[in-house]
This record gives C-alpha cells, structure tokens and sequence, in this order.
C-alpha cells in the first residue's frame, strides 16, 4: 500500500469513528517525531503493539481484502501464564461494506467482536478439527451476547447494531460489513498479532509499504523501524 492512502484511510476511519461518538486516546495524534521524542517514557505502549494498524494483509486490494484497526489497550502475553496481571486486549475497527477480513483462528485469543454502529456485521464461521484445521462438517456454536447460537459448518451469522459474538480460541471466522460500513469493537484476551493469527489461506497479516509520502500517524507495524 502507498503511506499517502494509509494516511487517507486514517482520516476517513477517524471521521467515520468520530460520527459515532467514540473518542480516540490522546495518543492517536502524536506526530511520529512527537513519538520519537516521547520514545523513553511510552516504551510500553510500543512493547504492546497499541495505536493504528492498516492492513489489506499484504494483497494490495484494500478495499476488498483489509480491514482499519486501533488497539487502544493491550496486556502482556507473559502474564497468561501467571493467570494474574492485564490479560486483556481493546480495539476499535472499521470494516467496510463488502472488505473481508479473511478466514483465520487464534490459538490463544478469546474476543468478543461488538457491532457498534452502521451496516450489519456479517460472519462466516467454522468449527476446528482436532489438527486445527477447518472443519468442513461440523456445527459450530457460539454466543450471541450470551446466548448459544448453533450454526452449520460455514453458517452465515449476521448482528446487528449493539449485538456481538465471542469467538473462542480455534474457531474460525471471516467477517465483512452488509449494506454500509461498520464500525466494531473487540474486546479480547492478551492481543498478539504476530503470532497468534493463523490464516486458512498462505497471506500476510501487515502491509508492505510504499512510502510515496512522510507518515501522518505511524502504524504499529512502523514501530521496529522507528524504534527498534
């Protein structure tokens, strides 16, 4: 992707965000050298991956494979094994009508994805099988803002504005906005999007970058180069 249409999706996502009343952290607009220079003092917020995160998942087709994310809080992974400590994971997301985010699983994280407003939220969702892999007949079962909803293999579940689903580790999903864009909220256990993202299909989960013009905000995916 070209930073200059990174930095114009930040705008429109912000806007979008904005029209719902959501109030992104003070953080969100630090320059890139007002984060240089605050470098010492937010080493925790680089370590667990917060702030803008852009993806079309290396494919170059944003707008029909990708998806706009912010994690606003994140824990640290090292403390699951304690079972005491920040275990848990925010963000906000904005996926766009018809942009799929596609089939994956996490091997560790639970989340709760929340439709917060606009279009429906639409999933395709599968049970694992023992190996992990898609199972291609089994029921999958999930809750629906607690209650159980049993789906076939590949079912479609569709929430609405204020409704949500968890999805626990191994099941899979894809998801994508019906009829407008939408904008989610994710609430989950610790957030690893290095290694806790298994793919159905061979693709990447960040973007590669052509830097056509300086970053308006930097991405998570920046901080190894800015800050090592």
């Amino acid at each position: 992707m070209k930073r200059s249409t990174i930095n114009q999706i930040i705008r429109e996502g912000d806007e979008f965000i904005r029209s719902f009343g959501y109030i992104m952290p003070p953080f969100a607009y630090w320059t890139p050298g007002q984060m240089k220079d605050r470098a010492d003092d937010m080493q925790g917020l680089i370590k667990a991956g917060m702030g803008w995160d852009i993806t079309d998942y290396g494919q170059g087709k944003f707008d029909e494979l990708g998806l706009f994310l912010f994690t606003t809080r994140n824990g640290d992974a090292a403390d699951l094994t304690k079972g005491t400590g920040m275990l848990y994971a925010e963000k906000i997301m904005i996926s766009r009508k018809d942009q799929i985010s596609p089939m994956h699983r996490h091997n560790v994280k639970a989340e709760d994805i929340i439709n917060r407003g606009g279009g429906t939220l639409t999933l395709e969702l599968f049970s694992p099988a023992e190996d992990g892999s898609i199972d291609e007949k089994a029921d999958v079962t999930v809750p629906v803002d607690g209650v159980m909803r049993t789906l076939p293999a590949g079912g479609i579940l569709r929430l609405d504005p204020g409704e949500s689903v968890t999805l626990m580790p191994g099941i899979w999903h894809a998801f994508w906005g019906e009829g407008a864009d939408v904008l989610i909220g994710e609430v989950s256990t610790v957030n690893d999007d290095k290694t806790d993202n298994v793919f159905r299909d061979p693709i990447g989960r960040f973007s590669t970058i052509e830097e056509d013009e300086d970053p308006l905000y930097l991405l998570v995916s920046d901080y190894d180069k800015y800050f090592g």
